[in-house]
């Protein structure tokens, strides 16, 4: 089924599939005006449409997912390969949206912090602590909050 799809979608996704397409759509047409737009040839057209279409949303999610897993597994190595890379951020497309919003508006936070930094080649990590600005304990904070709520302690018979 791998092989398949990988074929269907490399061949689909070609300016030859694309030229094929148009001039079945205009082959189409003319049949049409020859079946006078007949009920059965609406039929016929509508339903192998359909089909193609539904076929081809499937194919292209399919790619789209593993294109997206290839990049975050390259951008997941890197991370976890860099020597002052935050290695919290290799499982990021595991954390909620909650928890990404707050990431962004800390890389939003420290974005304006190296604007006034004397270089622009200094780097920042997500677990770096700097004396300057106390960002990093603010993501903390909000993450923990996150955490009580996803994970409340249970109650406890004193």
């Amino acid at each position: 089924m791998e092989a398949i799809s990988s074929l269907v979608i490399r061949l689909t996704s070609s300016n030859m599939a694309l030229l094929l397409c148009f001039i079945v759509v205009i082959l189409w047409t003319i049949d049409g005006f020859f079946a006078h737009f007949s009920q059965r040839w609406e039929s016929l057209i509508g339903t192998v449409s359909s089909v193609i279409t539904v076929l081809m949303l499937f194919l292209l999610q399919k790619a789209q997912f593993k294109d997206s897993l290839a990049i975050q597994l390259k951008l997941n190595e890197l991370v976890a390969a860099h020597e002052h890379a935050s290695n919290r951020l290799v499982d990021v497309e595991g954390m909620s949206e909650e928890e990404l919003r707050i990431l962004q508006k800390y890389y939003s936070k420290l974005s304006k912090f190296a604007k006034g930094q004397d270089t622009l080649t200094e780097s920042h990590s997500i677990d770096e602590k700097h004396e300057e600005h106390a960002i990093r304990d603010e993501l903390e904070q909000e993450l923990h909050k996150i955490g009580e709520k996803d994970d409340p302690k249970p109650a406890t018979d004193e």
